[in-house]
């Protein structure tokens, strides 16, 4: 997942968990000075944030990004509404896609590649109960195989 180059800020755990990730994009983000300096310290989460497309433009909401100790009266909103850069053709890709029913975006993880800072976007359906279910199922299936197959040699 990570690449070299790469730095990651944070990652959405949940987002796996609680939606089928059908497809990802790379979009890069307009920040503050202060709103920089607070993700390299890595200070910021994704819980419950989401991505919208309105008017031709893509933001980011409900993302939380501390405010940054040494700004201070120059600090940022930890909340605010952020601008996300993609290219047109995708902005509008991503609102056909997002007009069907039941799909979503959803960031994925918020990093720095090559000093930029970026968010990676999962085009996202929501799982039901039965899913998140047999999601974990598979998974402690899979472990008691592996762990056989360590016992094993």
């Amino acid at each position: 997942m990570a690449v070299e180059g790469e730095k990651t800020v944070c990652v959405n755990r949940r987002a796996r968990h609680d939606y089928f990730i059908e497809e990802t994009f790379e979009a890069g983000l307009v920040l503050k000075g202060s709103e920089v300096k607070s993700l390299r310290d890595g200070k910021a989460n994704l819980k419950d944030s989401y991505a919208r497309v309105q008017k031709g433009e893509a933001h980011l909401l409900n993302t939380h990004i501390s405010p940054y100790p040494a700004a201070n009266q120059f600090n940022h909103e930890p909340t605010r509404t952020r601008k996300l850069l993609l290219h047109k053709k995708e902005i509008e890709r991503l609102t056909g896609k997002t007009k069907e029913r039941g799909l979503t975006l959803i960031p994925l993880r918020l990093y720095f590649k090559d000093g930029v800072a970026k968010v990676e976007l999962g085009l996202a359906r929501g799982k039901k109960l039965f899913d998140k279910r047999e999601t974990l199922k598979r998974r402690a299936a899979q472990r008691e195989v592996e762990r056989s197959l360590k016992s094993r040699t």
